[in-house]
C-alpha cells in the first residue's frame, strides 16, 4: 500500500538513452500522488544517462538528494529500483542517505514502501537483482564479442579501400577542404583525417570510415 498521505513527495525520473521518454513514468508516479494525496514538491529528472553512472554524472539525482538534505522533502518517489542505479553499494547507501535525513522511498514498480520493515528489506534485495541483471549483460556482450572474433568477424567500423585512399588524396591535393571530400565520397571526415595524418606522416594503415 502506498504511505500515508500528506507527505511532500519529490519524483526522480530517469531513462537510459535519448530515444526513450520519461512521459510515462511522470504520468504514472504523478497520478498515485494524486490518488495518495501526497504533495509533489519537486520532480528531477535524467535522461539518457545511465544508471550505472555516479551521481556527480547525473544531475537530476543530485539536485534530488541535495532537496533531502535540505529536508524540503519527506520521500523520494520512483518508477522502479533499476531508475536509481545499478550498483548494490550505491544503492544501500542512497537508501541510508534517505533515512538519515527522515525522508523514504516509494518504489511503483515494486511497491516498495520503506516506511515499513519490510519494504526496506524488499529494497535492498532488488537493488541485488538489479545489479546482477547488469553483470549478466556484461557478460553476454563480452562472450558474443569472444565468439565474433574467433569467428573472424572484423570488430569495429569498416574501412575505406585503397582506391578510395588515393581519391582522397588526390581531391586533398586538389586543395579541396576535408568536409567536402567526405561528402563526395560518402565517408566519414575521419577517415579523410587519417588520410592526411597517414600522408603527414608517410606510415601506411587502414582507415576507418
Amino acid at each position: 500500500m502506498p504511505p500515508k498521505p500528506g507527505r511532500r513527495v519529490a519524483i526522480y525520473l530517469r531513462v537510459s538513452t535519448d530515444g526513450q521518454t520519461t512521459e510515462n513514468q511522470r504520468r504514472e508516479l504523478e497520478a498515485v500522488a494524486a490518488k495518495a494525496g501526497w504533495q509533489v514538491v519537486a520532480t528531477f529528472e535524467d535522461a539518457g544517462i545511465s544508471g550505472a553512472k555516479g551521481r556527480d554524472k547525473r544531475p537530476g539525482f543530485d539536485a534530488m538528494l541535495k532537496a533531502v538534505t535540505r529536508r524540503e522533502v519527506d520521500m523520494v518517489a520512483a518508477w522502479s529500483v533499476d531508475r536509481l542505479g545499478r550498483s548494490m553499494p550505491d544503492l544501500v547507501s542512497f537508501l541510508s542517505d534517505l533515512h538519515a535525513r527522515g525522508a523514504d522511498l516509494y518504489l511503483h514498480q515494486q511497491a516498495v514502501d520503506t516506511t515499513t520493515p519490510s519494504g526496506k528489506a524488499m529494497f535492498q534485495m532488488l537493488g541485488v537483482f538489479a545489479e546482477f541483471e547488469r553483470a549478466m549483460i556484461q557478460e553476454r556482450v563480452k562472450a558474443g564479442l569472444a565468439r565474433a572474433k574467433a569467428q573472424g568477424k572484423r570488430l569495429g567500423r569498416p574501412t575505406v579501400g585503397p582506391a578510395v585512399e588515393q581519391r582522397i588524396r588526390d581531391l586533398r591535393a586538389e586543395g579541396m577542404g576535408v568536409l567536402k571530400v567526405a561528402r563526395t565520397l560518402g565517408i566519414g571526415v575521419s577517415a579523410v583525417q587519417r588520410v592526411d595524418e597517414q600522408n603527414r606522416s608517410g606510415a601506411p594503415r587502414s582507415v576507418e570510415l
